[in-house]
């Protein structure tokens, strides 16, 4: 909000108690005439006075399920006539003349169905509250507009703050853009899915459901409007009377069902018109139920559409799904960054699974270690607690590579320095074309190939898992990581 912020009434401050609270003979709704009019001229005269002749739209909303206003809903919630392309034209950054955005407030003063923020960034705000409360910010103090005010009948006060002023239920959650990644996970869904349905969100409580294949997810992206909020549902389900049991015993629910034509067509309902509702879904091919109440039903994923320049403006925040929780964390996340885990699984593929912060990455069974084992269970456990470093960050798979190797350090450097040096061990494995021998002194030790032309012919069938021998290191192939010994050019000259 601007610094200059006025709260402006038909309500006589003189006509106050000591709690503040008005005892005059003025109603709480509009009277359709001569008083809206007035705070239609004051808002004119602000916007004049701040040299404002156009204002955005933000956080746009209609009446839901429920009517609570004072006066009976108005036909297009008020809208009619004012977006040509119809209640989408309603969206959050829409520009509209100063005449629409007076017409705007007439609609929010009759409290018929539509609400919204009107602001000019730093420069001009509107915001109508409950009983007609009229909040207007400037960054001039506008002298003129409020002799005119005054003039007018109306009350102005000088306030430090608009109670309508924008405030993020919580601060701390990043919304999801639906840029380029976005977009590519969304395409990753539809193939895993076959289709999936995508919720738009143009107004609070007001929204246009799209069902997206593979063949027309960039047509219907390029027919959303700006800067809508999108959720991304499961698709619906063709058995129509299966998907109708989900309906609770109470409570509000959004039922969703496409008709025989492909048209999709969604209506919020309580219990007591469940009947009536499910009546109406005769010859859907698909429909699917979604809970109105917090917390319950959660789509796959959300975003929200930044503007063509790509910045998130849209200040809409959706309860947050764990598949927008691991990308917000994901965020946090860069290729060779080291973190700290809980190993929470050992899958019976080899894989192990690791808890870093609430989000599980994974360790493949080549990062486990530099050294040999025969099981990972061998190098780790569940419940322990380990350092790793991040090979990847996959935003559109949601997968996240570590590497436990990658922080120890690799012995393999230190072998390549003992080519030519004569050592003793035992042999680990009998292979057709040699034997394997451990060269270092350790159950992990690393192992080399006694190739069976490098064996000593006395050494022949006889010799057993266990044996020790006295081999030569003769190469150390640091790229395919293998080892290769002589017993024969370990034996002393003749």
């Amino acid at each position: 909000m601007p610094p200059f912020v006025y709260r402006i009434t038909k309500y006589d401050p003189a006509h106050r108690d000591e709690r503040g609270h008005y005892t005059g003979a003025e109603d709480t709704v509009s009277d359709h005439g001569p008083v809206e009019e007035a705070y239609l001229e004051a808002v004119a005269a602000f916007a004049e006075a701040a040299g404002t002749d156009r204002l955005e739209i933000r956080e746009p909303q209609i009446s839901g399920f429920a009517h609570f206003g004072l006066e009976p809903p108005a036909d297009g919630y008020g809208l009619d006539d004012l977006f040509p392309a119809g209640p989408a034209g309603f969206h959050d950054g829409a520009l509209v003349p100063i005449a629409v955005g007076l017409e705007l407030v007439r609609s929010m003063l009759r409290d018929n169905g539509a609400w919204c923020r009107l602001e000019t960034e730093g420069a001009f705000a509107v915001h109508v509250g409950w009983d007609q409360y009229l909040y207007i910010g400037s960054s001039q103090p506008c002298e003129t507009a409020l002799a005119r005010t005054r003039a007018l009948g109306l009350f102005p006060e000088r306030l430090d703050a608009s109670p309508y002023d924008f405030a993020p239920d919580d601060p701390a959650y990043v919304q999801r853009p639906a840029d380029a990644d976005f977009w590519a996970r969304l395409h990753w869904a539809v193939s895993a899915h076959r289709a999936v349905f995508l919720e738009e969100v143009f107004a609070g409580n007001a929204s246009r459901w799209h069902r997206l294949t593979r063949d027309n997810i960039e047509t219907v992206r390029s027919q959303l409007a700006p800067r809508a909020r999108l959720a991304i549902w499961p698709d619906l389900l063709t058995d129509v009377d299966a998907a109708m049991t989900g309906l609770p015993d109470e409570g509000l629910v959004e039922i969703v069902w496409e008709d025989k034509d492909g048209q999709i067509t969604s209506t919020v309902v309580d219990e007591t018109q469940f009947e009536a509702a499910t009546s109406q879904l005769a010859g859907a091919r698909a429909a699917g139920v979604v809970s109105m109440d917090a917390g319950e039903d959660l789509p796959l994923f959300t975003a929200v559409l930044p503007d063509s320049d790509g910045v998130l403006r849209a200040r809409w925040q959706t309860e947050p799904t764990p598949s927008d929780r691991d990308w917000a964390f994901l965020k946090t996340l860069r290729r060779g960054q080291i973190v700290t885990g809980t190993v929470t699984t050992i899958a019976s593929f080899g894989v192990t699974f690791v808890d870093i912060g609430g989000f599980t990455a994974m360790i493949n069974i080549p990062e486990l270690s530099w050294r040999p084992f025969n099981h990972p269970s061998d190098v780790v456990c569940v419940g322990q607690e380990v350092t790793a470093e991040v090979l990847d960050v996959d935003m559109v798979g949601e997968r996240v590579p570590l590497s436990l190797r990658a922080v120890q350090q690799d012995p393999w450097p230190r072998v390549a320095q003992m080519i030519g040096q004569v050592v003793i061990g035992p042999v680990t494995k009998i292979v057709p074309f040699g034997v394997f021998v451990r060269i270092e002194d350790r159950e992990d030790g690393l192992q080399g190939l006694v190739h069976t032309s490098e064996l000593d012919e006395s050494t022949g069938d006889v010799v057993e898992v266990g044996d020790f021998l006295t081999v030569k290191i003769i190469d150390v192939d640091l790229v395919r990581r293998r080892i290769a010994l002589s017993q024969v050019q370990a034996l002393p000259a003749t």
